[in-house]
């Protein structure tokens, strides 16, 4: 427990309680901020890097306050709400199980239809395409266009393209992506108008 739980006494903490389950919501936020450093402390030890520690200590307390009627007032409240953390990383933990055993079985069948439905395409198709590229490439700006030069003509790491531009790597990998999303409707808006394939 750190020095602010440490000073709040385990009589106080069920006092503020009980003033909760009597319907004094604004005595939970104390609680919070006695336990919120210690709870996250923990659950950054106890957690495995790909966590999101704050998601789960925030869903530790909403789920803490649901359940404060079932808390037995004069019990240990510091165990309860650590026994709930515990539980909610380990439900945290089995849902990232579950979308990994998902992706692992149908990335690759995904992966590998995507595949199939590009090497199927003809020559000429992609041949279109890539003309269809070179038409909504003329449609960018000269100043967002010079983003695509220097990543993909000049290569220049992202780093280096926020200090040219004078903005934020997240800015600037906004501005990418949009412009790929931007070009991939171009193209796929040619290709329906031509009656061809997606």
């Amino acid at each position: 427990m750190n020095n602010q739980a440490k000073k709040i006494s385990e009589g106080e903490i069920n006092d503020a309680v009980a003033r909760v389950i009597r319907g004094d919501s604004f005595s939970y936020e104390r609680i919070v901020r006695v336990y919120e450093r210690p709870i996250r402390a923990w659950l950054a030890t106890h957690a495995p890097p790909a966590v999101d520690v704050d998601e789960v200590a925030q869903r530790t307390f909403v789920v803490a306050f649901s359940k404060l009627s079932d808390y037995s007032i004069g019990t240990n409240f510091s165990g309860w709400l650590f026994a709930i953390a515990k539980y909610e990383l380990k439900a945290e933990l089995t849902r990232m199980r579950r979308v990994a055993d998902y992706h692992a079985k149908f990335a690759p069948a995904f992966l590998e239809r995507e595949l199939q439905v590009r090497s199927d395409e003809s020559d000429l198709l992609q041949q279109q395409r890539l003309e269809y590229l070179a038409e909504c490439m003329k449609l960018i700006s000269e100043h967002v266009h010079q983003y695509l030069v220097w990543r993909y003509e000049e290569e220049i790491p992202l780093a280096e393209m926020a200090r040219r531009s004078g903005r934020s790597i997240s800015a600037v990998k906004k501005q990418l992506w949009n412009l790929r999303r931007g070009l991939h409707d171009c193209i796929q808006a040619r290709v329906a108008a031509e009656g061809g394939g997606a």
